[in-house]
């Protein structure tokens, strides 16, 4: 484990969470993960549960399995985590902390058996910025309105 403060959230801000350390970061392929990301899989890190603390609202849950419980966000729909009965560490989605590029990488990867056959080649197809795929006023027009990507006082940012 790694001791390390990193906050992170929903898109909407109604939700956020401060993880006091992490540990093993993998990627689950399996067809659960791939649901309930709406993607490939979901890239994942662990938390102890006694090292998480939620610091705005709660998430909502379901029940994927028998066994485990995934929180999200039940205002925007961001994924947040899975939480395995009995388990001491949430898995959360590292792509809901606020500097996931600061998280350690993925070294493992689990339920293959689910993996998408065009995954492994993503790294071969060309990539451009949004800057380069957008003129000015569509850019404009695409301005966030998701919560950024630090802790507020308050959300959404009510100037008086």
């Amino acid at each position: 484990m790694t001791a390390t403060s990193s906050s992170g959230g929903c898109q909407c801000g109604a939700v956020r969470f401060r993880a006091e350390e992490v540990g093993d970061a993998g990627f689950c392929h399996c067809r659960m993960c791939q649901k309930a990301f709406g993607g490939p899989g979901a890239a994942l890190i662990s938390v102890p549960v006694g090292k998480l603390e939620w610091t705005r609202g709660r998430p909502a849950e379901f029940r994927s399995s028998p066994v485990v419980a995934r929180g999200f966000c039940a205002g925007c729909g961001t994924p947040l985590y899975m939480l395995e009965d009995g388990w001491p560490v949430y898995d959360m989605a590292m792509g809901a902390f606020d500097d996931p590029a600061a998280l350690p990488a993925p070294d493992h990867q689990v339920g293959i058996e689910s993996k998408l056959p065009w995954f492994d080649s993503l790294h071969r197809l060309p990539g451009r910025r949004t800057d380069e795929d957008r003129a000015p006023a569509d850019l404009a027009r695409l301005r966030s309105l998701q919560h950024p990507d630090r802790d507020t006082a308050q959300w959404p940012d009510i100037k008086s």
